[in-house]
């Protein structure tokens, strides 16, 4: 199944904590994972973390201000978030297609306002900021169970075929033969279920691959690799691995 890469933290962050495990099994076709990023103790200096694009929804929240929480997720290039010294956040990553939330709620950047909308994000922040990670987990099945009883989240099984066959997609044309689609149909499904068109989405999927395999062979050849990488990433391939723990 689809795995993505958590985003960008400088090998030299050793006093940032990052957390991440998997949800209960009855969620893991929806859920990708829960996740805590957070210092033990204030920073010399502000920490910025270097977030590439996934195709994924995530809720966050800011634990240490419970009136800040937001649903998050990139387009097709990255973005840089300026965490400061001293943060605690934590929150839920979806996979692709599956949030069919208000998609005017979705930032593509930094949150740092208070959430207005109609979700409970700010009575789980509440209920979740001075637990441990391991205590915050069973507060947001719940959320992530309610969510999916008003059908907010919503596998896509169109979403979930094309993820299940990454390995054999090269194209958009071999997108829409194994999702059984039209590429006219496939377009209009995939826009829908992601907000991305079926070209972008392999882009971003073909840069989560190489991330996670290093694997070159998706790409024309190590030029188109590399021109593809740095246009998502703001890196070459050998500046990020260098930079980054991957």
């Amino acid at each position: 199944m689809y795995d993505p890469i958590k985003d960008g933290m400088k090998k030299s962050s050793d006093l940032v904590i990052y957390n991440e495990v998997k949800p209960p099994q009855q969620l893991r076709n929806i859920v990708h994972s829960y996740w805590q990023i957070k210092t033990e103790i204030p920073l010399r200096d502000d920490f910025t973390l270097h977030a590439i694009p996934d195709a994924c929804i995530n809720i966050l929240f800011n634990q240490k201000d419970t009136d800040i929480a937001g649903i998050t997720g990139l387009k097709t290039t990255y973005t840089e978030l300026q965490l400061g010294k001293d943060f605690d956040y934590a929150g839920i990553q979806f996979f692709p297609g599956v949030w069919h939330g208000n998609n005017s709620e979705t930032a593509d950047g930094f949150v740092g306002s208070k959430y207005l909308g109609k979700l409970p994000l700010i009575e789980v922040n509440i209920k979740t900021a001075s637990l441990s990670f391991s205590d915050k987990l069973p507060i947001f099945t719940d959320l992530v169970s309610s969510l999916v009883e008003q059908n907010i989240v919503v596998q896509n099984k169109t979403v979930q075929k094309i993820l299940s066959n990454l390995d054999y997609i090269h194209s958009v044309s071999e997108m829409a033969e194994i999702a059984h689609h039209s590429p006219r149909q496939l377009q209009r499904v995939l826009k829908q279920a992601t907000g991305f068109s079926p070209h972008d989405f392999l882009k971003v999927m073909r840069l989560q691959q190489s991330l996670k395999e290093h694997n070159v062979d998706l790409y024309t050849d190590q030029s188109h690799f590399i021109r593809s990488f740095k246009k998502i990433t703001g890196y070459t391939p050998a500046e990020y691995f260098r930079k980054y723990d991957v």
